[in-house]
């Protein structure tokens, strides 16, 4: 019998330092090689698009997949996992919620390894959906203590920081201009569907960690080459995925500003192969494009929590 868990489910039961050790840990095996994950693939119509990921965790005992689907401006996520042992179906997952959580404990993970550990003022483009597990993941792994956020729509933007300090009970301020989310700023995340730069990277104050998770298709960029230019470290999620989505680097690597030998993998610095940090002056770019190993990882920690306290409908499949 396999688990069946709805979107009420998950989210009352995965929590963002749940969803943290969980991608952590994946992005550890990654580093080691001891995990599988395929880059995404497109089925595109006139009408939408069908997106499938699939991966393996052996340590985990699990491999599966991530589809989703975006329909006249709706989409549908689900994830389905299954034991490594015998091939059968542990559980079906709807996953919009966990794909936030997973998503935002990425960015937490690389701020963990790659920021100073003193970073305590956030500044965030984008007051979406992404953007408050962005804010969550960040304050599970520093002490943040004020954030600016930035969104072209004042009454939106305003409404997510009444919201988001209420959540997190630390000061989310609105900030009228691009360059008040920049400078001063520890740690900068980018949370937009953007086309154009966000920002110039001159801005960047020296020892800034950049978060970028917008850009996963080559005509999106949310950073400029400065910002580009100015990191000493740049990392991925994974290389071969972002060879085939990255907006932000596809223009800065054609003209040569940097090389693909330059660029590293988060799995390589969580698994202690490389430092994510070599001096605190350091300007640091974490590129997020999403990994199905994530939602494998979040998903088994949202199965095992689930059957322990009963929740979920089983079904036989």
């Amino acid at each position: 019998m396999a688990l069946f868990l709805d979107e009420q489910q998950v989210t009352d039961v995965l929590t963002m330092e749940m969803a943290v050790a969980a991608v952590e840990e994946a992005l550890k095996q990654h580093g080691l090689g001891t995990a599988i994950n395929n880059p995404r693939t497109r089925v595109r119509l006139p009408t939408g698009q069908l997106h499938m990921m699939g991966a393996a965790l052996p340590a985990r005992g699990v491999i599966g997949y991530k589809a989703y689907t975006a329909f006249r401006g709706k989409a549908r996520f689900h994830v389905m996992l299954y034991s490594t042992d015998t091939g059968e179906l542990l559980a079906l997952l709807q996953a919009d919620r966990l794909g936030q959580m997973r998503t935002g404990a990425a960015s937490g993970v690389a701020t963990k390894y790659m920021a100073r550990a003193d970073a305590r003022n956030v500044g965030i483009f984008g007051t979406g959906w992404q953007a408050r597990s962005q804010l969550e993941a960040l304050c599970a792994v520093r002490q943040i203590q004020v954030i600016k956020a930035f969104g072209r729509d004042a009454m939106r933007r305003q409404r997510f920081c009444v919201e988001m300090t209420q959540q997190l009970g630390i000061p989310v301020e609105p900030a009228d201009t691009p360059e008040m989310v920049v400078k001063g700023m520890d740690v900068v995340v980018t949370s937009t569907s953007a086309r154009e730069p966000l920002f110039d990277g001159n801005w960047l104050e020296a020892g800034t960690h950049v978060n970028a998770i917008g850009s996963n298709a080559l005509i999106r960029r949310e950073v400029d080459d400065a910002t580009v230019r100015r990191s000493a470290l740049i990392v991925v999620d994974s290389k071969e995925q972002a060879r085939l989505e990255c907006g932000d680097l596809l223009g800065p690597l054609e003209r040569g500003l940097i090389h693909w030998e330059q660029v590293r993998e988060l799995g390589d610095v969580v698994a202690g192969l490389i430092s994510g940090r070599r001096e605190a002056s350091e300007i640091t770019l974490f590129e997020s494009h999403g990994l199905a190993i994530w939602d494998l990882a979040a998903g088994m920690a949202v199965y095992d929590a689930a059957k322990a306290k009963g929740i979920g409908r089983e079904i036989a499949l």
